[in-house]
């Protein structure tokens, strides 16, 4: 029989066996050694690691009533990865994927507003992100839109209320298609202060 332990991961309870704790434990421990962005950024890079490990624990196991188990914490790591894209710790979704290493990783594109390329609130950079269409053409047809008539305003208003701005590297992911994994989500992480965009 295998002791079990209740850990807070990315702000839900979780039970995981022993085994699993460890794994966990020594996978944070290397993530964390090998960031290389400054400690601020450290901090929200771990916290969004440790949510997006919450995200997949839960989908798995649901409300925390079932013990997360050496095999779950493994097929978590490898979809992760390491912040540097190694293959140590599991390597990134590519490899768990069963894809090569040099095939683009796809994800499924979700509408966020783009904070780092807005002129009033994003709406217009989220959906060309969206559509994979140009950003300007967009803005031009929203322009064209507010001019013909009011509808093209309130469509913009209703999209900014509606629509979440991707404010977390994980969400900044999601919105340019690609998967969450620990390399672009340190990416994201690093390079928000400079207003990355690519």
């Amino acid at each position: 029989m295998k002791r079990v332990t209740n850990a807070c991961i990315g702000g839900r309870s979780f039970t995981l066996d022993e085994d699993a704790y460890g794994r966990l434990s020594a996978y944070l421990e290397h993530f964390r050694a090998r960031l290389t962005v400054p400690e601020l950024q450290k901090r929200e890079v771990m916290d969004e690691i440790e949510g997006r490990i919450a995200e997949l624990f839960y989908q798995e196991v649901g409300d925390g009533s079932r013990v997360v188990s050496l095999p779950l914490v493994e097929k978590v790591i490898a979809a992760l990865g390491m912040p540097d894209g190694s293959a140590e710790y599991g390597g990134g979704a590519s490899f768990a994927a069963g894809t090569s290493a040099t095939e683009p990783l796809k994800a499924p594109k979700k509408l966020y507003r783009d904070p780092n390329d807005k002129r009033v609130a994003g709406v217009c950079s989220g959906l060309a992100w969206y559509f994979d269409v140009d950003l300007t053409l967009i803005r031009v047809l929203m322009l064209v839109a507010l001019f013909c008539g009011s509808a093209g305003f309130w469509i913009y208003v209703i999209l900014w209320i509606a629509v979440p701005q991707a404010d977390t590297p994980a969400r900044k992911c999601e919105m340019r298609g690609i998967p969450a994994t620990a390399e672009n989500m340190a990416r994201f992480a690093s390079a928000a202060k400079d207003g990355y965009n690519k």
